[in-house]
């Protein structure tokens, strides 16, 4: 699923330094209840398996647009996480160059399967996501307590 971007974007692996940005593109979402929060810690964590979309003008990156990451929970499992694009740049192919990233990261280190929860299924679809794997089980989940109040 090759993703074409507009020439002033790049994607690149996320770095400890990118977490304050991260956030920062991260909390509107957060606040609509369409991403979990993170601490500084957990998101630094997750440069370790992440990517960031930045906007560049000539060599120099001058604005974070879009993150994701996948955490490798076993050989056989992972998770897309943290999917964040801001909102001038969607549609332009970020997210997509993103999750293709991830996916990729997740296939190099040996996972057998990258699962990925969301309220946009559409667009993991176009990813290459569905809600099975053929002849496979399907999860199903029982909410033990409220997702906290931002």
């Amino acid at each position: 699923m090759p993703s074409t971007l507009p020439s002033n974007l790049i994607i690149r692996q996320a770095e400890p330094a990118d977490a304050e940005a991260i956030h920062a593109l991260m909390r509107p979402y957060v606040m609509q209840h369409l991403l979990l929060a993170r601490t500084e810690a957990e998101v630094i964590e997750l440069t370790r398996h992440g990517f960031v979309a930045m906007r560049t003008e000539g060599d120099q990156e001058v604005q974070l647009v879009g993150f994701s990451a996948v955490e490798i929970y076993s050989p056989k499992l992972a998770e897309l996480q943290c999917l964040a694009v801001h909102h001038e740049f969607q549609g332009s192919g970020v997210g997509k160059a993103l999750v293709t990233h991830c996916v990729d990261r997740a296939r190099d280190v040996g996972v057998m399967e990258v699962l990925a929860i969301s309220s946009n299924e559409q667009f993991l679809k176009t990813c290459g996501f569905d809600f099975s794997l053929p002849d496979q089980k399907k999860a199903l989940f029982c909410q033990l307590r409220p997702r906290p109040k931002e």
